[in-house]
């Protein structure tokens, strides 16, 4: 995952500056040419799962995300060899989800050997996979939002539906509560990404931070604490609110 993340940065800032930094064109290539080589490999997930290898949608997303902005940074570059290269393996790994990732109810599922569900298959709205309009996508955020939840805070997935060589029972992961709000104001769910959002801050430590993990019987902060990862999906989802109630203003 982490090749999608980091040129999706890169493209962020180039849009951001208008300009693509001459030292940054290596990473870029580098990058693309490793994810290239790898998305059609089994692996372990986002989550680190130590059950067998596995081909995870998410893993298979943000090696899309990584192709679809690399051959956007190579058109701003001026590449347009590169750019048709990369945006055909994107346009490749994107059929192959849409092929084997998406179960019979039209939903993104953990990986192509289950029908599972899987919180970072979230990723797809967030990283605009699929357009906010679109039925697969739809239907992924709301079974994630109905099936996925305990207490209404997201589970990164079932333990008892999940190969991940441990045992026991873990908290829900605040992350993907987040990633949850952002999701449905995408799909303009908006009403429910503000309930979600509210319940959220108020769950808050008495220092207005966030852990890992939240466990919903104990009202205790699990985990890591303070967990960065958590602001930032706080921040982004806090921002996707601001943007749609901006929107409905002028509309």
């Amino acid at each position: 995952d982490v090749f999608g993340a980091a040129l999706d940065s890169i493209l962020l800032h180039t849009r951001r500056s208008q300009r693509l930094p001459r030292r940054l064109w290596p990473i870029v290539q580098t990058q693309a040419t490793c994810a290239t080589k790898i998305w059609q490999e089994p692996d372990q997930g986002i989550w680190e799962a130590r059950g067998k290898p596995q081909h995870y949608v998410s893993s298979k997303l943000m090696c899309w995300v990584a192709m679809d902005r690399a051959a956007k940074l190579a058109a701003i570059g001026g590449d347009e060899g590169l750019r048709e290269t990369w945006q055909g393996t994107a346009d490749e790994i994107k059929a192959d989800i849409l092929d084997h990732g998406v179960d019979d109810r039209g939903v993104l599922r953990q990986h192509y050997e289950t029908d599972a569900l899987d919180a970072s298959v979230l990723l797809a709205a967030l990283f605009g996979f699929l357009p906010p309009e679109d039925d697969r996508l739809r239907a992924t955020v709301l079974a994630i939002a109905d099936e996925l939840t305990e207490n209404g805070y997201v589970l990164r997935y079932k333990t008892d539906e999940t190969d991940d060589g441990l045992s026991g029972k873990e908290g829900t992961f605040l992350i993907c509560s987040f990633w949850l709000v952002s999701a449905l104001a995408i799909i303009r769910e908006w009403q429910r990404a503000r309930d979600l959002m509210e319940r959220l801050l108020r769950i808050a430590s008495p220092l207005g931070l966030f852990a890992e993990e939240y466990d919903v019987e104990t009202g205790r902060h699990l985990g890591n604490f303070p967990q960065a990862f958590s602001h930032l999906a706080l921040i982004e989802a806090a921002g996707r609110i601001i943007l749609a109630e901006r929107v409905a203003e002028v509309s």
